[in-house]
This record gives C-alpha cells, structure tokens and sequence, in this order.
C-alpha cells in the first residue's frame, strides 16, 4: 500500500475526504478508488491495532468481498467461521441464530481481528494510484463558506494540513468528530448495560465454539481468536464501578458465576488495565447530512453489541453511499443536497429497524418484570426461540444480513 509523500505539503485536494479508517471509511474508500474517484482517508491512529473492536464479518460483508473478487484471499487469512449462535440458558444449550438457510454462498460468521480486516482492504484500495491513505491524522476542524462545508483540517507528523474536497464523509465512529464540527443533532436511547472485555488463555478442553452464555442480568459472551479467547461480560450500567470498590476477586467471582471457563483461568485478569469497558449506546442523528458532509457507520448510529452487527451495518451504509456516489461524479456532476438525502433516505430503514430490535432484544415482558426471578432471567426474545426453535432461522437471516442487504451497482 502506498502512501503518498506529505512532506512539505500544507493544503491537498480531493474529490472525497473520508475521516475514519474504520470499516465503514476504508470499505467506502475503497468502492470509490475502484471506480476512478479520488479519494482520501485519513484515520487519527497509527495503525489499525486496537484489540476489542468489532471482530464480526456477517455473510451481508462476505458477499460484498466475494462480489469484488477477493473472497477466496480473503478467507485465507487466519479466522473461525461460526454458522450458528448459541446461548447457554442454565444447563440447556439454545440455538439463537442458524445461518443454514440464507440465500448467499457463505452462510456463516467469520470470526477475524479487525485489524487484519482492515489492512486487507487498505491494501486493495492501496493498489489505485487515485487512493490516499494519511495515518496519524486526526480531524481538527472543518472547513465551511455559508453554511456549505467543503473540506476539514488535520493534524500530521509533519504539522496542520489542510484538504480541500467536494464531500467530506464522517466515518469517525460514535465519538465522531465530524458530526460534532457539523452540528448535527443526536437522538439517543437508553440502554443501561456495559460490556467488559477481557482476553484469557484458551487451552484443551474449552469449548469447541463460539456461544453466549446467559446468567442472572447478565451474560459473558466467548469468541474464539485462534490461541485465545476474547470475552465479553455484560453487565449493568454502573456495575464495573460498584465492583472496582470491592476488589479485583470480587470481580473474578462475579465473572466465574456466567464464564464458563474454569474459575482458575479467571487468575490471568491480574489488574484492572485486562477489562476494558464499553459503554453500550444506541443513537442515531436525526439528520445524517448538512451541504457539504454526511455521516455514516457509527458516526451516523452508535448500534449494541448485540448480535455483532454495527460493522456490517457500516459496512452496507459504505456500498449505499458508494452507489449513489460514483454515478454522481462519474458524470462530473456536482455532489448535491439531494444526493446526500438520497443515501440518508436509503439507509434510514435498516438502521431505526435494526435499533428498534435491539432494543427488544433486551427487554422483558411485562408478566417476567413483575416476576422477581423471572426478571433476572433471559429477554423474551430468548424466551421465545426457546418456546419456537425455528425463529432461530429468522434471527439468522436479521443479524447475517440485516433489514436491507446492499449489493454493489457498480
């Protein structure tokens, strides 16, 4: 992958400014190179190592690389595939989501640190000599003429730099600082759960697959990384700092009652730097886009972790926005109001669906609120793949491929 020589060079032009080397950015980054727009993404980190992020690459995703050719390349890297999701409900095992019946060719879950996906396709993009790629830039401010935003400022190495373009896209994640430079208004919704991640050993004996398992108001979460086991605890808002004040072993016995790992292994937790806390949030703007810029991914909807599904999601607003996009410039016409509307307009469905869901997938039913231990139990949607197990096939088709699967147009 190439990256071009900035050395010297206070002020650059563009055709489209992505800020975030995300998924959402490099997947839109990439559509974009491919067909002939110049484009640049810029990402505030170094690199793209940062543990604990979205490792989930949903058959929606698979059949976008397997459109653009790269699937079988793509598969070599090192990943573990889950064609079912499952939830331990006390002693019974529970098919949650069956990828079995969906219309695609890969019907599974590819379970691959975000980072080698994310160098992969930045090394696809890196190929067109109309890509850009600028690491440890982050997003200063943005540029604005009556109202109309037509570039940002970023900080390198090398000093302030400043990119003239005719869109710029916010891909910053949900603490995006487009939208924040924008102004564009959050709707937020409450959701009161943490999620704490961890990394312990995986050794002999362990479970053979990815599941989730659920205990009293929460859950622990194993997904296989090949030589170990990331975890996810999920917990009450709130709860991580009650038990910081009573100790780290408190904190291992109250992740030995839902881990499913013996309760030695829980030793390796040594300080609380081994849990990492994520708060969880559910928000969207209330308009994605002003003249100028628009956001997508996380910037534009802050998903759950539930069901893995906030990557793909960027990833489908990616190939949206890219389909409205290339026929726009490829006929030198100028990115318009409509456009963006256009985009938002497209992908507006999925995301309130998608969120709504969500939320639903963490509540109770009234009669199990009312009931003490019922309360502490799983949400109804458990519940009712329990009752009905072939819902497990619906719940497959919603978290593999989402309210509208995009395909690429061009």
């Amino acid at each position: 992958m190439e990256n071009r020589d900035m050395e010297a060079v206070r002020s650059i032009k563009t055709t489209v400014v992505i800020a975030g080397g995300g998924p959402a950015g490099m997947m839109l980054g990439l559509l974009l190179a491919r067909a002939n727009v110049d484009v640049t993404v810029i990402e505030k980190h170094s690199d793209f190592l940062r543990d604990f992020r979205g490792d989930t690459i949903h058959p929606s995703t698979l059949e976008i690389i397997e459109q653009l050719g790269f699937i079988k390349e793509f598969l070599a890297l090192p990943h573990t595939e889950a064609r079912q999701l499952h939830a331990e409900i006390g002693d019974q095992k529970v098919t949650i989501a069956d990828f079995s019946w969906l219309p695609v060719k890969n019907r599974f879950i590819a379970f691959m640190p975000q980072w080698d996906f994310l160098n992969f396709v930045a090394g696809k993009a890196g190929q067109y000599e109309n890509f850009r790629l600028l690491m440890s830039a982050p997003v200063t401010d943005l540029l604005q003429t009556g109202g109309r935003v037509h570039g940002l400022k970023v900080e390198t190495p090398d000093g302030p730099l400043t990119i003239e373009a005719d869109l710029v896209v916010g891909a910053d994640g949900r603490n995006s600082v487009i939208r924040d430079k924008a102004g564009l208004e959050i709707e937020r919704f409450g959701v009161p759960t943490e999620v704490l991640w961890m990394r312990l050993s995986k050794q002999p004996g362990d479970p053979t697959e990815t599941m989730g398992h659920a205990g009293p108001q929460q859950g622990f979460v194993l997904i296989d990384r090949g030589d170990y086991w990331q975890c996810g605890y999920v917990v009450r808002k709130g709860f991580f700092a009650d038990i910081k004040t009573k100790g780290l072993e408190a904190f291992r016995e109250r992740v030995a009652e839902v881990c499913p790992l013996p309760r030695e292994r829980l030793s390796e937790i040594k300080s609380w730097d081994d849990a990492q806390l994520l708060t969880v949030r559910i928000d969207r703007l209330k308009q994605w886009w002003k003249p100028g810029v628009i956001c997508i991914g996380d910037a534009a909807h802050a998903m759950s972790p539930i069901g893995g599904v906030g990557v793909n999601l960027a990833i489908q607003d990616a190939v949206a926005t890219a389909n409205v996009l290339v026929p726009v410039l490829s006929s030198g016409r100028s990115i318009t109001d409509v456009d963006l509307a256009a985009i938002e307009k497209r992908r507006s469905f999925p995301t309130k669906a998608t969120q709504r869901l969500q939320l639903m997938m963490r509540s109770k039913n009234k009669k199990d609120q009312a009931d003490a231990k019922r309360a502490k139990g799983p949400p109804a949607f458990v519940l009712a793949i329990m009752r009905f197990p072939l819902l497990a096939h619906l719940a497959g088709r919603l978290i593999g491929l989402g309210f509208r699967r995009e395909k690429l147009k061009y």
